[in-house]
C-alpha cells in the first residue's frame, strides 16, 4: 500500500505486480511496478487511486543470491552481539536481528495502542544535512540519492525533546520517538494535535519538515 521498508529495504526492491479489485465495480486488475509509481513510503494507492482497490494478491521476484544489508541502524551490532559473522550470514540472522531490534523499540500495538511509525524520516539536500552536521555532529544520515541524505525523524523528535512526553492519554513513545501512543482514551482529534506539536517544533528547532507516514481517516 505504501511501499514498507525498514532498514535499508524497501517493498518495491522484490516488487513484481499486484492484483486488485476496484471497490465500486468489482473489477479485478492488475498493477505493474510501473502501475503503482512507488515513492518513499508511497505509492499510486495512497494518492491518486486512495480508497479505490483493495489489493488481493501481491507477486515477489527474489534473487536467488540475495544482497545483504546490514550497514543500516543497529544491524551490524546486533549481528555481533548474536554470534553472526560475515561468514556465517543470512537471510534468517539479518531478519532474526532486525526481529529484535524492532520488538526493543516499538510498544505492542495489544498492549498500547499504535500505528508503528507515526512520520516519515525526511529527505533533506546534502547541503543542509552537511550544516545541520556542524551544530549537531551526531546526526545520523543515509545517502538517498541525487544529493539528497535520509535523516532518522525519530532522532529529531527525541532531540526536540518529545521522547517519553505525555498529555494526558496521548504520548511519544519513551523507547522510540517515531512512534505516537494512545494510553487509553485519547480521541484522535488528541493525537492530531501533539503530531502537529512535534512537527512545529522539529521545523523550528532543525529546519527540517516531516510528514505523517500513517493514513488519516
Amino acid at each position: 500500500m505504501q511501499n514498507i521498508g525498514a532498514y535499508g529495504v524497501e517493498l518495491e526492491q522484490v516488487f513484481e505486480s499486484l492484483t486488485a479489485v476496484q471497490v465500486g465495480t468489482g473489477e479485478k486488475r492488475t498493477f505493474t511496478h510501473a502501475d503503482c509509481a512507488f515513492g518513499y513510503r508511497e505509492s499510486v494507492f495512497k494518492r491518486d487511486l486512495k480508497g479505490q482497490y483493495i489489493i488481493t494478491s501481491v507477486t515477489f521476484r527474489l534473487d536467488k543470491h540475495p544482497t545483504f544489508h546490514t550497514r543500516y541502524g543497529a544491524i551490524q551490532e546486533t549481528l555481533a552481539n548474536m554470534g553472526v559473522s560475515e561468514d556465517n550470514l543470512t537471510i534468517k540472522a539479518i531478519s532474526d536481528a532486525v526481529i529484535h531490534i524492532r520488538r526493543s523499540k516499538l510498544p505492542d500495538p495489544a498492549q498500547i495502542g499504535n500505528a508503528g511509525s507515526f512520520f516519515k524520516n525526511p529527505e533533506i539536500p546534502k547541503d543542509q544535512f552537511d550544516l545541520l552536521k556542524t551544530h549537531y555532529p551526531t546526526l545520523p544520515g543515509y545517502p538517498a540519492g541525487d544529493e539528497q541524505v535520509k535523516v532518522p525523524a525519530g532522532w529529531l523528535i527525541e532531540q526536540a525533546g518529545w521522547k517519553g512526553y505525555r498529555s494526558g492519554d496521548a504520548g511519544v513513545h519513551a523507547k522510540q520517538a517515531l512512534v505516537l501512543v494512545n494510553y487509553g482514551s485519547a480521541t484522535g482529534d488528541e493525537i492530531m494535535a501533539l503530531a502537529k506539536q512535534v512537527q512545529q517544533s522539529v521545523q523550528e528547532k532543525f529546519g527540517v519538515s516531516i510528514s505523517p507516514e500513517v493514513n488519516i481517516v
